[in-house]
């Protein structure tokens, strides 16, 4: 019975089949974790470029429609792409995912600087720097938020939502005046 046990225990036959058993669900977890994250960074990327194009169209702008349209409707259009006939597609991203603000910046003779944001361009052209300002700077920037739900809903280190989404936010400026 000994002899037979040994030559039991000295075979090494299904020795791979073991070991891919062991190692298989964690190479296919780490499989799912890469695909999702790279699909998050892909729509990360969508929002980042979305903004900066908006910000480089503004300069093109026509007198159609305000800035504030201007911007929210290019970011969509760029995120969600186009339709056949031309005209943006309405998802996933909407306008109240986009944010324009502007910011006024005042720097005083003794070195301060004071910062006035606003959403309305209209309320933000009327706002002026105070006496013993010795320079302005106007900004315009445009804020895209979004979620991205994983398509496995397997979370590591802690992270956890309430609504089990990653969210996502995308940011671009420039300086108008």
């Amino acid at each position: 019975m000994s002899r037979r046990f040994l030559t039991l225990v000295a075979d090494a036959r299904g020795a791979a089949v073991v070991e891919l058993a062991l190692v298989a669900p964690v190479l296919a977890t780490m499989m799912v974790g890469v695909v999702d994250m790279s699909n998050a960074f892909s729509r990360k990327l969508a929002l980042e470029q979305g903004a900066q194009r908006a910000i480089e169209k503004i300069m093109q702008t026509t007198a159609d429609t305000t800035v504030e349209n201007t911007l929210t409707n290019e970011v969509i259009c760029q995120v969600n792409g186009t339709n056949t006939n031309g005209t943006c597609k309405t998802s996933p991203l909407a306008s109240s995912n986009v944010t324009v603000s502007f910011r006024l910046e005042c720097k005083a003779s003794g070195g301060a600087i004071t910062t006035q944001t606003n959403t309305d361009a209209t309320a933000f052209n009327a706002l002026v720097c105070g006496s013993g300002t010795v320079s302005e700077a106007r900004y315009i920037s445009v804020a895209v938020t979004d979620k991205y739900r994983p398509l496995f809903p397997i979370h590591f280190g802690g992270f956890n939502t309430s609504d089990g989404t990653y969210h996502l936010s995308a940011a671009a400026g420039m300086r108008t005046k």
